[in-house]
């Protein structure tokens, strides 16, 4: 009870800032509880203790969302206040995926290839299927479909569980930061060999290229997911409080139905940069 005490919903939204700190938190006693008492499957051990910290804030998060669903009329206005949301949240994975980047950097070879397994076995998955496909309609296609596949996934389990999206969203939180840890350690010992450990701004540089390279599409990705999970749980939420078939439970399903087309249309945004700008960039 100790970590999940941290914040509620209410201080959340009055200072999403401070979710990146608590993501940091989350995400790093995780790992180095995961590795402590399950090394052997410590890269997903790792996805569901942080996924446990951030369930009670989530679930009442869905409450307070749905209770506005009700109380409020206009779908701006209720836009408005989903955003809100919307925002802590991603500042809570923004918190989760640096904190598990930073002890991807900084940690031992060993420790991060046993602590990151199976993020870095889903990362060459990936590749392998892109793999000779870059820069034409089939490879949008395939991510579009994969991306759509995740944000069914975010609202089913959103849906099924309430806060069931974290899950989906705290593994992507790690697959990214391997993606961006990965390169930063390969770069940084590039640069080592040619110029020493003197040349400050070329490892600046190189963090900062390792995150516009990933995040450029990903906050376009994560934000859709996260207002697919919202609907998600907004919906269940609906359910639970027993609305359906009232006329309530018609502006739930009418103000989710409304993130839900806005989080497919910023995933076919997501998918476009993915393709045609990022490869320009690097």
């Amino acid at each position: 009870m100790v970590l999940e005490s941290l914040i509620d919903t209410f201080k959340a939204e009055k200072k999403p800032w401070n979710l990146f700190f608590i993501g940091l938190l989350y995400s790093s006693i995780a790992l180095f509880l995961g590795n402590w008492i399950f090394r052997e499957y410590s890269s997903l051990i790792m996805v569901f203790l942080t996924t446990m910290a951030c369930i009670p804030l989530i679930f009442f998060t869905m409450r307070v969302e749905e209770k506005k669903d009700i109380a409020i009329e206009g779908e701006g206005k209720l836009l408005k206040e989903h955003s809100k949301a919307i925002l802590f949240m991603m500042f809570l994975f923004l918190g989760i995926m640096s904190g598990f980047v930073f002890w991807y950097v900084v940690l031992p070879s060993d420790f991060v290839q046993n602590s990151f397994q199976s993020q870095t076995l889903t990362i060459q998955s990936i590749n392998v299927r892109i793999t000779g496909d870059v820069l034409n309609i089939k490879t949008l296609t395939n991510i579009i479909l994969n991306n759509l596949k995740v944000l069914i996934f975010c609202i089913l389990f959103s849906f099924l569980y309430a806060a069931g999206a974290i899950f989906i969203l705290t593994w992507n939180a790690s697959v990214i930061a391997t993606a961006i840890g990965n390169f930063i350690r390969s770069n940084m010992a590039y640069y080592a060999t040619k110029t020493g450990f003197t040349k400050y701004a070329a490892y600046l540089q190189i963090v900062s290229l390792s995150i516009i390279r990933y995040m450029t599409h990903g906050t376009f990705e994560i934000l859709a997911y996260f207002m697919a999970g919202l609907a998600g749980g907004i919906i269940s939420m609906a359910v639970i409080n027993e609305r359906f078939g009232t006329k309530r439970f018609e502006r739930v399903i009418l103000d989710s139905s409304d993130l839900i087309l806005l989080s497919v249309l910023l995933l076919i945004v997501a998918a476009l940069i993915e393709v045609y700008i990022t490869p320009l960039l690097f």
